[in-house]
């Protein structure tokens, strides 16, 4: 076979190679808009046509991350049908679990722990999906954490900080944070462990004023 032949045919297998690669770069691109828009026929079409459910766009979010940003339940349900990686983070470090632990999106959260999400996973703040639901006082999903998933309660974030510490020193010491602690003390939380600089959960509340929350803890250290 002549050399120009041949270079020709290379010429030709890569021409070909590099038109699949941007047929499935331009599948990959419709499919996380039609997720955005919420278009469940379309995002079926795409997936059977070859789009990969994984694909990321430009913040590094899937389509089943997508669909927890816009709280499209419906399209996330689909979407974990369909064989989405639920643990993929994002440029933030988050993923749906942890995305909407911390936002409160309680049928995500409970969805997401159904499909086998992996609880030790962390956020840009090392912190589990457990620990800002905590701070900001999403009780039914502490709850639901703690009751049907496998989250370490007693898990350090970056700041030295358990979910029993930041549900003491970032929330507001009323009704919601109060039955936080009662149900991380309940599911066994180390009411002894401390932060980074030695001060415990008891010495927190007391600091702070939050007679409950010291109620709760003084029962356990005495």
């Amino acid at each position: 076979m002549q050399r120009a032949t041949i270079i020709m045919l290379c010429i030709l297998f890569l021409a070909g190679c590099q038109s699949k690669e941007d047929n499935r770069d331009m599948k990959n691109a419709n499919l996380l808009h039609v997720v955005e828009q919420g278009n469940s026929a379309e995002i079926t079409k795409l997936l059977e046509a070859g789009a990969d459910i994984n694909a990321v766009d430009n913040r590094g979010r899937t389509s089943v991350m997508i669909a927890t940003h816009t709280n499209q339940f419906d399209i996330f349900k689909l979407l974990i049908d369909k064989g989405a990686d639920i643990n993929i983070r994002d440029h933030r470090s988050d993923n749906p679990l942890l995305y909407a632990g911390a936002e409160g999106l309680f049928d995500f959260v409970r969805a997401s722990v159904a499909a086998g999400a992996d609880t030790t996973l962390t956020n840009r703040f090392g912190g589990t999906a457990l620990i800002p639901a905590a701070d900001r006082g999403h009780v039914d999903i502490v709850k639901e954490l703690l009751a049907t998933s496998d989250v370490n309660i007693d898990h350090v974030n970056n700041l030295g900080w358990t979910a029993l510490l930041e549900a003491i020193l970032l929330g507001d010491g009323e009704a919601r944070h109060q039955e936080i602690v009662k149900l991380l003390v309940e599911y066994g939380a180390d009411v002894n462990l401390a932060d980074s600089q030695g001060v415990t959960p008891l010495q927190h509340a007391r600091r702070l004023g939050y007679e409950e929350m010291v109620h709760t803890l003084y029962k356990l250290n005495y």
